[in-house]
Parts: structure tokens; C-alpha cells; sequence
């Protein structure tokens, strides 16, 4: 299982166009897993991606 923090810098807008960008890269790259998006007074204070990987019979 993979698991990746992103810290995002707090700024006034709430979505800025560089997190927006982020988010989008980090939707197309999981496969299966989650990501988590945590807010702090309103803004986005972190991302976090989990990733699962499933085995199956051949090894894989």
C-alpha cells in the first residue's frame, strides 16, 4: 500500500488554481485507493493519497 502527503501552503483562496491542478493529478494517478482532503478554518490544510494494491493469483 502506498500512501502520499501533500502540504499545501494556506492562502486566501480557498482552491487555489496550482491545488486545483494537484488534485485532478492525484484523481487520474489512483488506481484504487482514496484521497483525503483536510480543511483547517476553511482552507485546504492537506492532501493525503492512499493507494491499495490488491494481489491476485498469479503473483500480481
Amino acid at each position: 500500500m502506498g500512501q502520499e502527503t501533500i502540504i499545501v501552503r494556506r492562502r486566501d483562496d480557498v482552491l487555489t488554481p496550482d491545488t486545483a491542478k494537484r488534485v485532478a493529478e492525484l484523481l487520474r494517478s489512483v488506481r484504487y485507493g482514496s484521497i483525503t482532503i483536510v480543511v483547517q478554518e476553511g482552507k485546504i490544510a492537506q492532501i493525503d493519497r492512499t493507494e491499495k494494491f490488491r494481489m491476485n493469483g498469479n503473483g500480481r
